[in-house]
């Protein structure tokens, strides 16, 4: 079951009201059209000549640290995009340097983005970390470059002061923190305690989580943070614990694979609620049965069955195992290679001035799903609407979607999940 929701007013809005109190099961929809303020970017390109376009991305994805899990397929789908766009052969080519993003606790991203930005690239696909995004957002931007984060979610983004040049494909947490919230609620939690990464990401997350499932009715009765690099989690688990929560939600990178476990020892055998950041596979990790019936979030349409974006993908890397992110990646590409075209330039501050018109935020422009269908439309002198693998997207004017899906996932015995809607 789907329940697709259109939100006529501010984002804020719980979605319970919105659905007038209606159970949240399966995944939700959220059209956040009062966020979105579209400016008047002119139309689309003159039809005739032109001179082919030469457009050089880099990217900031994870090949290390908490989130190196999200990698793989961040990379494969940015992969897919390029090497589809130049096989279409319409005006542009584009060439990719791959850098790691490595996390919070070393400086891999500041020497990868120093050296992206000296091969003259337009644009930088990530960081997927919120928290490592915050340390090179102004190197990047301030240099007149495009940074677009496929899985960002930290609500400080949407406001951030990036000149228009920053762009996400991930939707803000004030959404996924709704949908846990009054899941966690509508699943029978009176109480609930989280463990929470102490980043922009995660105590974002767990405010809106807070909100939200202490508005349906619910009790936050304790909440831990940690800090990146933490790899004893003894205390975090005695404050959990000791509260006697219905329910446990943990907003964490790859460090529940310590913190599963420990809970686990403890003694706590009630539900456990996971999120994006370490919604993974852990049958290699955990004994039989530690996580199931556990519930997850994710942004995102159900990528493992998208047939054949994932077919395509797995073309690209056969050793997929996750495809959390390779849509929004895909995506990214595909949406700056089209605002590139209908600049018909590589300068960062003009092709970034085209990515609300080429996303349908503007309100204008004719559907189109694929990156060859789109391109056409542009050459031709049209107007394009691309609606993408991650869903129709639109953004708003300060680069967040206004359109965006949380699929919900629970695991099996074997501590690997699905989609269960």
């Amino acid at each position: 079951m789907s329940v697709f929701v259109k939100a006529t007013a501010s984002r804020s809005r719980p979605l319970k009201s919105i659905l007038g109190g209606a159970a949240i099961v399966g995944v939700s929809a959220l059209v956040l059209s009062g966020c979105a303020a579209p400016a008047d970017t002119g139309g689309g390109a003159s039809a005739g000549p032109r001179e082919p376009i030469a457009l050089k991305i880099g990217t900031i994805l994870p090949q290390s640290g908490t989130l190196a899990f999200l990698g793989p397929p961040e990379e494969a789908g940015v992969a897919l995009a390029v090497k589809e766009i130049n096989a279409a052969n319409l005006d542009i080519t584009v060439d990719v340097q791959y850098r790691d993003s490595g996390d919070t606790t070393t400086d891999t991203a500041t020497v990868s983005v120093t050296d992206l930005l000296s091969q003259n690239v337009t644009a930088i696909v990530g960081a997927a970390s919120s928290g490592v995004s915050k340390t090179v957002i102004d190197q990047i931007t301030g240099a007149g470059v495009i940074q677009f984060s496929p899985a960002n979610t930290s609500i400080d983004f949407s406001d951030y002061a990036d000149d228009g040049l920053y762009w996400r494909t991930a939707p803000s947490d004030v959404l996924q923190g709704e949908v846990l919230g009054n899941l966690i609620a509508d699943d029978g939690a009176a109480n609930v305690g989280i463990i929470e990464l102490n980043d922009s990401y995660g105590t974002g997350l767990a405010k809106s989580l807070k909100e939200n499932f202490e508005a349906a009715g619910g009790k936050v009765v304790a909440e831990s943070l940690y800090n990146t690099g933490e790899t004893v989690f003894t205390t975090q688990v005695a404050e959990i614990t000791a509260a006697n929560p219905d329910a446990v939600a943990l907003i964490t990178f790859e460090e529940a694979k310590v913190i599963v476990p420990a809970l686990r020892g403890a003694g706590y055998a009630g539900p456990l609620y996971l999120v994006d950041g370490n919604l993974a596979d852990y049958s290699a990790d955990f004994a039989a049965g530690t996580l199931k019936g556990a519930k997850g979030t994710l942004p995102g349409l159900d990528t493992a069955k998208l047939g054949d974006f994932t077919d395509r993908l797995l073309k690209v890397d056969p050793s997929l195992k996750d495809y959390s992110y390779a849509a929004e990646s895909y995506d990214a590409v595909v949406l700056i290679a089209l605002a590139a075209l209908a600049a018909n330039s590589v300068d960062g501050k003009t092709v970034a001035a085209k990515l609300q018109e080429v996303s349908g935020g503007s309100g204008k422009g004719t559907k189109c799903t694929t990156f060859e269908e789109c391109a056409k439309i542009i050459i031709d002198g049209g107007v394009a609407d691309y609606d993408g693998n991650s869903g129709p997207i639109s953004f708003d004017k300060n680069g967040d979607p206004t359109e965006a899906t949380i699929g919900i996932y629970q695991y099996d015995d074997a501590n690997k999940y699905s989609r269960i809607n």
